[in-house]
């Protein structure tokens, strides 16, 4: 999968070489590529935003400089012929684990990481005439820019690509992939500071260890997350 990102600040991007996400790009698994929206500029300040038409607080990004860039990132020739540009908003869909899941196995995504009051509409429209486009949420919150947003994202994208976590069967037992919250986890000792392992994972039977795996995620999810279950 290829992966580029737009930013203002493409240093923010430097822990893509650290753990999982950095072995995928070494390995080949991932090809991303950070292009930094300043050099798309064309007056001496770098300016990439501007008052809102209109009114209002605040300032926009700018369409030039994304017009350009996206344009430079869809004419490479290593680009896919339909790449889904990504644009990580508050007012997007909201981001879940089967949107990831979506994600996963799509060619080429693009991180258009907004700051200020957002990018001008206009972007997200012309784009939208040649590629797909999607704003996303992580949820009902704001953030000073997307790229702490597309980081998050680009992590629980990276890690369904096959290859990239050493055991799949770990994916399998995360928290929603069958709907439900995770079960809690052990490990050794088997007392702390005056609590101990539940027995059950102890005594070595699969079957009651499953059963009472299963009980915990439908406890945990009731108790955190009720919304997820059937009504």
């Amino acid at each position: 999968m290829r992966i580029d990102i737009v930013t203002i600040f493409p240093e923010f991007f430097g822990t893509l070489d650290v753990s999982l996400l950095g072995k995928a790009r070494q390995s080949g698994l991932i090809d991303t590529r950070v292009h930094d929206l300043r050099d798309a500029t064309t007056d001496k300040h770098r300016t990439v935003d501007d008052t809102p038409y209109g009114g209002g607080a605040g300032m926009v990004m700018k369409p030039e400089p994304w017009g350009d860039t996206l344009d430079a990132i869809l004419n490479d020739p290593e680009s896919s012929k339909n790449p889904i540009l990504i644009v990580p908003s508050p007012a997007g869909e909201q981001f879940t684990q089967a949107v990831a899941k979506e994600l996963a196995e799509e060619e080429q995504l693009i991180f258009a990481c907004g700051r200020y009051e957002g990018i001008d509409q206009r972007v997200s429209d012309h784009f939208a005439t040649r590629i797909r486009v999607r704003p996303i949420s992580l949820g009902d919150y704001v953030l000073n820019g997307g790229e702490v947003a597309s980081l998050a994202m680009i992590e629980a994208v990276g890690r369904l690509i096959p290859g990239m976590v050493g055991n799949p069967e770990s994916l399998v037992e995360e928290s929603h992939e069958d709907g439900l919250l995770e079960y809690p986890s052990y490990t050794k000792p088997a007392e702390w500071r005056g609590l101990e392992v539940p027995p059950v994972l102890l005594s070595g039977n699969h079957g009651a260890i499953a059963s009472w795996r299963h009980e915990q995620q439908l406890e945990r999810t009731k108790a955190v997350r009720p919304d997820l279950l059937p009504e």
